[in-house]
């Protein structure tokens, strides 16, 4: 019986063997998509030369590529555990032809790998073809010889393929296995390869790429048709290993053991616990491969989706008794499992086991507040004599905090209750609506309009920027408005293609090179145009955005481009000092420690990096003081292009959401780091000068930000702060050596004098109460005092009534203060009179003459209002109130 990791190199072996070039796979970002929220299918990384837009070195290829599928057209997280085939983390093997082989090869390398290789009964596969596609049930029938009667002919639903609603497109055949009558089917007579049971396993998806549709929906033949595969790892290991779900196979099995252990309950033991443990195998694989490529929890896009997945996997912990952090030991087991084809999760286990155990135990804590507050909602409904959960109060305990909407139907169902569904989904699209905004894909400009169009030309531009700031071109063309133009004026402005660039064009982080471009008179007068911005699309078309300041440009045009020296060197610098950074970080924080983004300008340089509390000022003076030795040791720096292969091999670190070609370029500090980079970069460290970290922040779970100068901005700050030091040595009256110990005694001298004051106000106040009192107005035999006095707000308001009350015996005292626009009311009332006259009553009647309201205790009440205007007569109010007895 193969394992999968056998069956996985048997699929790829088989195809290399047969001239397919094996791809690594992509990261489940897809990096060059903007369309796309996850890799959802092998050809995602293939689309540029199955569209016809870019041209790559090998016509055939193959992969076994990670994907993941929770959100969206896709969304099968709600079935993960209640089937034996839906996951949202799979790998998806399949083999490509870019116009090489068409139907007949990829129909004959899928039935000889099946039949041949892996030894599957030819009698009890099927196969599903377009219902027009003639073609294909020919080849099946005399190329392969399958029988007529299992070959079935499906709609479009079933067996045609687009990109989307124009574009490439194509009738597909897929294969499946009668598995016998032992899988059940509800409805055994109708059975067949179109039933959504398991008799009838799809395993194989050929798709003919052949025709291309336009807006009216009319499919014209593609010049170069092509072919895209699907064969799902999970199945077909389940196939080949004979078991009767893809949680038997070995891709699963050590998962769901490890949490039997954990949880002390057998698999196989009951239905209800059975479900949670193939929910936390498939989320626990899930989790460990979004985290490894980059993705981190949060409250929105990619991060949003996983976080519900591992809460929900969470939640399930506690269906099988676990009611202590358990996913973070489930990585290592996932890494173990996967290690021939992915080593990368053992190698950076323990940065996904730091964000899985913060992110577990956060939510731990929230599932406890989630069930107090949905039984609190279910208290109120049977107070009201509801049966139904409002869709909008289950939307906020699912959104807000992060309650699964499964634990709460779940609970609703066992106290006889339901839920509002059209409510909760009317909430759902709301967020989905915001959430859909929030993301902007692989934060990578899509091509269009003329662009789209020039890479479909096959234009290319050479990058020479890293040999010099300078080189001789040729425009290849001039866009506007995404329309290609026969001329740029003077004052115009758009979009410059040319053959070859010295430009760095945004990428990895770094922005864009500028400058100018200049030509010659020629028959008009010499152009010179301003480079504003420099972009690429492909990593093929560098595009520049230009501002013409005189002459004309036009197709054809000779041209000199010249970066600006200073903006390269500075923005180099910064560049290169990140790679000095993050060496520094590491080596002082831990391994953990990993880029997790970066902006570097010629300003200044931004470094997110994986870690999870605020670095110490020691642990950031400490960092400083190490990138900054290096710099002064004035160590070479050098790169060098090399395969992936030999870069790994050299220890080089690599960024775990970028996708790297076969040829890599390596970025090499002496002695320091090596790293995988595309940026520009100094000779030596020597040149970056000064190295001055200005802050450092959480920015996301996990992650931290540290924004920081070089050279002569490094400078500036120290002289800034400098001059700082001078104007408070100054005002001080001290040497700037002298501040700390100046300032301690001004601030000693202030805080006395401050208790002084205190001391002085209590007096005051404490002879203002006795006046207060010896102004008293009997009123029907009761004392009364109403006074406006001056205090700055209710608390010396409330201190003089309490300096008031140990001296009241008897009487009612209403105390009345204006302070900035509002006016504030005390009442105080003697034991003996509180029963005719409480407090509240008393500050309650004054409070509403001066627009406001208040309370309290029956022998003290305060109160306030924003007419302060009113206050005097608010204090006479007291008396009518005595006097009427009431």
């Amino acid at each position: 019986m193969p394992s999968a990791s056998e069956i996985r190199r048997q699929f790829l072996d088989y195809f290399a063997a047969r001239g397919h070039r094996i791809v690594p796979s992509a990261p489940l970002v897809p990096k060059d998509d903007p369309t796309l929220l996850f890799t959802n299918a092998g050809m995602v990384q293939f689309k540029a030369p199955l569209l016809g837009l870019e041209k790559r070195d090998y016509n055939r290829a193959t992969t076994s590529q990670k994907c993941f599928r929770a959100s969206g057209k896709h969304n099968d997280l709600e079935n993960v555990g209640f089937t034996a085939r839906h996951h949202t983390f799979f790998e998806m093997l399949g083999n490509f032809s870019f116009g090489n082989y068409f139907k007949e090869g990829a129909i004959e390398f899928c039935w000889e790998l099946l039949t041949r290789v892996w030894g599957l009964d030819p009698d009890k596969l099927w196969v599903s073809i377009h219902y027009s596609d003639d073609e294909a049930e020919r080849l099946w029938r005399q190329n392969i010889g399958v029988p007529a009667e299992r070959i079935v002919r499906c709609g479009d639903k079933d067996n045609f393929w687009a990109m989307g609603d124009t574009g490439p497109c194509g009738p597909c055949s897929e294969v499946h296995i009668d598995q016998g009558p032992g899988f059940d089917c509800p409805d055994p007579e109708h059975c067949g390869v179109e039933c959504e049971c398991d008799r009838f396993l799809e395993l194989w998806n050929l798709v003919f790429m052949q025709y291309n549709r336009d807006e009216a929906g009319n499919l014209t033949p593609l010049p170069a048709p092509s072919i895209d595969t699907g064969l799902g790892l999970e199945r077909i290991a389940a196939v080949l290993q004979g078991k009767p779900s893809n949680y038997e196979t070995d891709l699963f099995t050590p998962i769901i053991g490890a949490m039997a252990e954990l949880c002390g309950t057998a698999y196989h033991d009951a239905e209800a616990s059975d479900v949670s443990f193939r929910v936390i195998a498939d989320h626990a694989r899930a989790i460990s491969f979004l985290i490894n490529d980059g993705v981190l929890p949060s409250n929105e896009g990619r991060g949003y989706v996983l976080r519900r997945v591992l809460r929900r996997a969470v939640r399930h912990g506690r269906v099988l008794g676990l009611d202590r952090p358990f996913l973070a030991g489930l990585v290592e087991v996932v890494g173990g499992v996967m290690e021939d084809h992915y080593p990368e999760i053992l190698a950076n286990k323990s940065f996904i086991q730091k964000i899985v155990e913060a992110e577990e135990g956060r939510f731990s804590e929230t599932l406890d507040i989630g069930l107090r507050l949905l039984n609190e909602a279910m208290d109120q409904m049977r107070a009201q004599d509801e049966l139904v959960l409002s869709g909008q109060v289950a939307f906020k305990l699912y959104d807000t905090y992060g309650f699964p909407l499964d634990l709460i139907t779940d609970v609703l169902r066992d106290e006889g209750l339901s839920l509002d569904q059209p409510g909760f989904e009317a909430a759902m699209d709301r967020q989905r609506t915001m959430s859909r905004a929030a993301w902007k894909g692989s934060g990578e400009q899509a091509a269009e309009g003329a662009v789209a169009d020039l890479l479909a030309e096959g234009l290319t531009t050479e990058f020479v920027g890293y040999e010099g700031l300078e080189a001789e071109a040729r425009v290849l063309a001039l866009i506007r408005d995404g329309r290609r133009l026969e001329a740029l004026e003077a004052g115009q402005e758009g979009q410059l293609v040319v053959d070859r660039t010295p430009f760095y064009a945004a990428a990895g982080g770094q922005v864009g090179d500028v400058g100018l471009i200049e030509a010659g008179p020629g028959a008009g007068e010499a152009v010179r145009a301003a480079v504003s911005e420099t972009i690429k699309f492909d990593n093929k078309l560098w595009v520049h955005q230009v501002k013409i300041s005189s002459g004309r440009l036009a197709p054809g045009d000779e041209v000199r481009l010249r970066v600006d020296p200073d903006r390269r060197r500075d923005t180099a610098a910064n560049h290169s000092a990140t790679h000095l950074l993050h060496e520094s970080l590491r080596y002082v924080l831990g391994d953990h420690v990993k880029q997790a983004g970066s902006l570097v300008s010629p300003e200044r340089l931004r470094f997110d990096f994986t870690h999870f509390q605020a670095l110490s000022p020691d642990q950031i003076r400490t960092v400083e003081r190490r990138v900054n030795d290096f710099i002064w040791q004035n160590r070479p720096l050098q790169t060098r292009l090399m395969s992936m292969d030999e870069a790994q091999k050299e220890g080089a670190i690599a960024l775990f959401e970028e996708r790297y070609g076969e040829t890599v370029r390596l970025v090499e500090v002496a002695g320091v780091s090596k790293e995988l980079c595309g940026g520009t970069h100094l000779s030596s460290t020597g040149l970056i000068g000064l190295f001055k970290i200005l802050s450092e922040e959480s920015v996301a779970a996990g992650v931290r930000r540290i924004e920081a100068v070089t050279r002569m901005a490094a400078l500036e700050h120290f002289q800034a702060a400098e001059a700082e030091l001078t104007e408070l040595a100054s005002r001080l009256r001290a040497r700037p050596g002298e501040l700390v110990d100046r300032l301690d005694k001004t601030l000693a001298a202030a805080k006395g004098r401050d208790k002084e004051i205190e001391r002085l106000k209590t007096k005051l106040s404490a002879a203002a109460s006795s006046d207060l009192l010896a102004g008293v107005r009997q009123v029907g035999g009761v004392p009364v005092v109403a006074r406006r006095v001056e205090a700055a707000g209710p608390k010396e308001l409330r201190e003089m009534g309490d300096r008031i009350r140990e001296k009241l015996t008897s009487g009612v005292v209403l105390l009345g203060a204006r302070d900035g626009g509002k006016a504030y009311l005390l009442a105080l009332v003697s034991p003996d009179l509180q029963g005719r006259f409480p407090a509240g009553r008393v500050v309650k009647k004054a409070a509403q003459i001066v627009g406001g309201g208040g309370g309290g205790r029956p022998d003290m009440a305060q109160a306030g209002g924003p007419e302060p205007e009113n206050l005097d007569k608010a204090l006479k109010s007291v008396f009518e109130l005595v006097e009427s007895g009431v």
